[in-house]
C-alpha cells in the first residue's frame, strides 16, 4: 500500500485516494493520545479543561512546545548543578559529615537543612549550634558511599555507575533521614537492576526500608526463579539471617503451586 505518510509519494496529496499504512495509523493514534493524557494531567487554568489534540499537525506543535520545556528544564538543572562545584572546592564549607569509615567531608549546613528535616533538626540542637570545626556523624556510611549522598543532594542525580554501585546505601540513608526524593531514585534504579542475582538482597533492603514496591517486585522474582535463587550460596545465609522472609517465600511457593494445580484442574474438560 502507498502511504501518503512515508510512501514515495508522500509529498503529493491526493483525497480522496490517500491511504495510510498501519504503522503510521497507530503510531498518530499513540501520539495523539498521549498528548491529550498529558493535557489532562496539567492543571486547569480558572476551572476550564484542557483542550484535546485534533490532529497530527495540533500534536507536532505540542510536541515541540514540549521538547522547549525539556530544554529549559535541562538549562536549569545545570544551573542548579554548579551547587557541587562548592561541594569539591569546600567553598565556604561550615560542618564536617563523618562516615563510619574513612576521612569526612566538609559541606554546608544551610543546603543540609533545605534537603532533609532530620538534617534540619540535627542541624537546630544545641551541640552543633556555630563553629564551623563542628560536625556530625553518619556512621552506616563508608566514605565513599556519604560522597555520593552529598552529591546527590548537591546536584539532584548521581553518575550511573555511582548510583548502581550504592544504591542499597542510599536507599537506607534516604528512609533514615527521611529524603522523598533520593527514595524514588533509588528505587527507579533499583528496579532496573532487578534480578535472580539480587532479588534476595532487594527483599532484605525492601523490608529495612518498608517499601511495598520492591518487596513485591523481589518476591515475584525469587518465585519465577525458584531454583535459581534457592540453590544460591547465598540463599543458606539468607535464610539464617530473616527466618520471616523464608517463611514468606515457601508460603508464596506454595500458593503458586497451588493456583497452578487449580488452574490445570479447570482446564480438564468432565468425561
Amino acid at each position: 500500500m502507498d502511504c501518503c505518510i512515508c510512501g514515495p509519494m508522500a509529498s503529493v496529496y491526493r483525497p480522496p485516494r490517500n491511504t495510510i499504512c498501519s504503522s503510521c495509523y497507530e503510531g498518530a493514534k499513540r501520539m495523539i493520545i498521549f498528548l491529550n493524557e498529558q493535557e489532562e494531567n496539567q492543571p486547569k487554568l480558572y476551572g476550564l479543561k484542557p483542550t484535546p489534540s485534533k490532529g497530527i499537525a495540533d500534536a507536532l506543535t505540542r510536541i515541540e512546545e514540549m521538547e522547549e520545556r525539556k530544554e529549559e528544564m535541562n538549562e536549569k538543572l545545570g544551573f542548579l548543578e554548579s551547587l557541587v562545584v562548592a561541594l569539591e572546592d569546600e567553598i565556604h564549607t561550615d560542618i564536617l559529615i563523618k562516615p563510619g569509615i574513612g576521612p569526612p567531608i566538609p559541606a554546608h549546613r544551610a543546603l543540609l537543612a533545605t534537603r532533609s528535616e532530620i538534617f534540619k533538626n540535627i542541624l537546630a540542637s544545641d551541640e552543633c549550634k556555630a563553629p564551623a570545626e563542628d560536625s556530625i556523624s553518619l556512621p552506616e556510611l563508608t566514605h565513599e558511599e556519604l560522597k555520593c549522598l552529598l552529591e546527590f543532594l548537591y546536584s539532584g542525580s548521581l553518575p550511573l555507575e555511582m548510583a548502581k554501585q550504592h544504591s542499597f546505601a542510599l536507599l537506607i540513608a534516604a528512609d533514615k533521614y527521611d529524603i522523598p526524593f533520593l527514595k524514588k531514585f533509588c528505587e527507579r534504579q533499583i528496579l532496573r537492576s532487578l534480578d535472580p542475582s539480587n532479588a534476595l538482597q532487594v527483599l532484605e533492603v525492601s523490608v529495612a526500608c518498608s517499601n511495598g514496591i520492591l518487596r513485591e517486585q523481589a518476591m515475584n522474582s525469587i518465585v519465577r526463579h525458584v531454583d535459581e535463587v534457592v540453590f544460591s550460596s547465598s540463599y543458606e545465609e539468607f535464610a539464617l539471617k530473616n527466618a520471616h522472609l523464608s517463611v514468606e517465600i515457601t508460603r508464596a511457593l506454595v500458593m503458586q503451586t497451588r493456583d497452578r494445580r487449580d488452574g490445570a484442574t479447570q482446564c480438564v474438560e468432565p468425561s
